[in-house]
C-alpha cells in the first residue's frame, strides 16, 4: 500500500500537483463546499484537488488536527486568505491500496465559503482552458 498521507502532505509542501494523480483511484469522488453534487471519476477530482492546492496553498495554510484509522483520515486545518479567516476539514477515504476513494471537504464561516465559492470557480475555469 502507498503511503497516501505522507504523499498528499509533499504535494502540500511543495505545490507540486504532478503526484496527485498517483494517489487518486479511478472511481474518486470530490465532495466540495460549495458544488451541490459530488464530482465522480478521477480526472474531475484531480481538477478539483489541484485548484483547492493552488487556492489555500498560500503561505498560511496548515493542518491543526488529524485523526485517522485504516480506512481515512480527518485532517482541521486553518488558513487566511485576503483577509479572510478559513477554517475547516478535510475528510479522506481511502481503498485497500492506498488510493483516495473520497475527498470531501468542510469549510466555515460563510465568509470564507462565499470567498472560497469565488475563488475555486477562477481558479476551475483557469485550468480548464
Amino acid at each position: 500500500m502507498i503511503d497516501t498521507l505522507k504523499i498528499w502532505h509533499e504535494i502540500l509542501e511543495t505545490g507540486d500537483t504532478e503526484k496527485l494523480e498517483s494517489i487518486l483511484a479511478e472511481d474518486a469522488v470530490m465532495i466540495s463546499p460549495v458544488v451541490f453534487s459530488p464530482q465522480k471519476g478521477k480526472a474531475i477530482t484531480l481538477m478539483y484537488l489541484s485548484a483547492a492546492t493552488k487556492v489555500f496553498n498560500n503561505g498560511h495554510f496548515k493542518y491543526i488536527r488529524q485523526l485517522s484509522d485504516e480506512h481515512g483520515v480527518a485532517m482541521e486545518f486553518e488558513t487566511e486568505i485576503d483577509g479572510v479567516y478559513i477554517n475547516g476539514i478535510d475528510l479522506v477515504k481511502w481503498n485497500q491500496d492506498g488510493l483516495i476513494t473520497e475527498f470531501k471537504v468542510m469549510l466555515r464561516p460563510l465568509q470564507a465559503v462565499n470567498m472560497i465559492h469565488q475563488k475555486m470557480g477562477e481558479m476551475l475555469q483557469q485550468l480548464s482552458v
